[in-house]
């Protein structure tokens, strides 16, 4: 799909364009071209070349590294990003608890945390999820406990994403258990992941990767200016979060990136001569196309702190998406798919040798960021008023 852009706008695109494909390191390019992972330095390395141009935060307010772009602008640095094969500014940290900050905490932490969070000098993960309380997260049972100056946390958090590498973990506490609704009594506590009483346990995925990890605190003492706006508000700064979350984890360049590979692939490999093959592409271009139209209009819509229903939307239909380009990409493998074991030296090309690890790493797309099942039950009551 190619936007009627203005003059301006184009120009915007160009730029976007020009920045991602010659300031960001080759290496780290070709590396998620090839569909591997860049790791944490890559990761580090790349937000802070975006964030000393502007352009690691642009959601944010100005006076915090933000930019004053009209939401078709904030569309075009995303998907051209992507489409370069450029790592996103890490998503805890852009995405997630910086936007809570900068809406709802004090000046202190503003000042304290935004500029090292924009420039991945604290690296963040998020400590919402629970053994007992995933898709329904109100059920948390994770406490904290006001003791003079300090909140003492107990509890456990599950699915901490790429928190190995954490510096700090923002934490959804239970702190008034007697409030009548149970997404009342929930305050959103900020917590170094140094703190004595805190252990960080990995779990194995899949695919083979400790992407995840189970977080267990313990007596663990935060001061009290760790708390993030207003005590028992938690699950309103919660769904803030959450809203910005889903609007993320549809990655629409990306997926149109993928899928432009397969077509390549699909050609090289007399497989497009198939009319199933054909088709099948066709209908995830259609679809593509209307989940970019979708997130534009959820980008312009949302506004002062309320994200659009439908990110909702957005983030089902997105992550159904990105499973199945994954698993075009393995159909047209074949028995190459199979090779996913097979070493830097083999015959098998590297997309088809990743092509299996990267399908079976997606399936977790649908749970994350709120299950799609639950995506659903919010579309039938917010949009469709079931």
């Amino acid at each position: 799909m190619q936007l009627a852009l203005t003059e301006e706008e184009a120009a915007f695109r160009e730029e976007m364009r020009t920045f991602f494909t010659t300031k960001i390191p080759q290496e780290i390019r070709d590396t998620i071209a090839s569909g591997r992972h860049v790791g944490k330095d890559g990761i580090v390395e790349t937000q802070r070349i975006l964030n000393e141009a502007g352009l690691a935060v642009p959601n944010w307010p100005v006076e915090w590294g933000g930019q004053d772009w009209s939401p078709l602008q904030r569309h075009i640095w995303h998907e051209e990003m992507q489409l370069a094969c450029v790592p996103p500014p890490l998503a805890f940290n852009a995405n997630m608890v910086g936007p809570v900050i900068a809406n709802f905490g004090s000046q202190e932490q503003k000042e304290k945390f935004l500029p090292k969070t924009a420039n991945l000098d604290i690296w963040w993960c998020q400590g919402f999820s629970e053994p007992e309380a995933g898709s329904d997260l109100a059920s948390l049972r994770t406490t904290a406990v006001r003791d003079g100056a300090d909140w003492v946390i107990n509890g456990q958090k599950a699915w901490t994403t790429l928190g190995q590498h954490a510096d700090w973990i923002f934490v959804l506490c239970r702190t008034d258990p007697e409030a009548p609704k149970k997404q009342a009594g929930i305050s959103f506590i900020l917590c170094p992941m140094d703190a004595e009483g805190v252990t960080l346990r990995p779990v194995q995925l899949i695919d083979g990767s400790y992407e995840v990890n189970e977080v267990f605190f313990e007596d663990v003492r935060v001061p009290a200016e760790n708390l993030v706006g207003e005590e028992n508000a938690g699950w309103s700064y919660a769904k803030f979060l959450l809203g910005n979350e889903r609007v993320g984890v549809a990655p629409v360049g990306a997926t149109k990136r993928v899928l432009a590979d397969a077509k390549e692939i699909a050609v090289q490999t007399g497989q497009i001569e198939d009319p199933l093959v054909a088709a099948q592409i066709i209908d995830l271009e259609n679809e593509l196309l209307a989940l970019e139209l979708t997130a534009l209009r959820v980008v312009a819509s949302s506004a002062d702190g309320k994200p659009h229903p439908a990110s909702s939307v957005l983030k089902l239909k997105g992550t159904e998406l990105q499973q199945a380009v994954s698993e075009l990409v393995v159909d047209l493998g074949g028995p190459l798919a199979l090779a996913s074991g097979a070493g830097e030296g083999s015959d098998v090309p590297t997309w088809a040798r990743v092509a299996v690890p990267t399908y079976l790493n997606l399936r977790k797309a649908s749970i994350y960021g709120g299950s799609n099942e639950v995506q659903r039950q919010i579309i039938a009551g917010t949009i469709l008023g079931l």
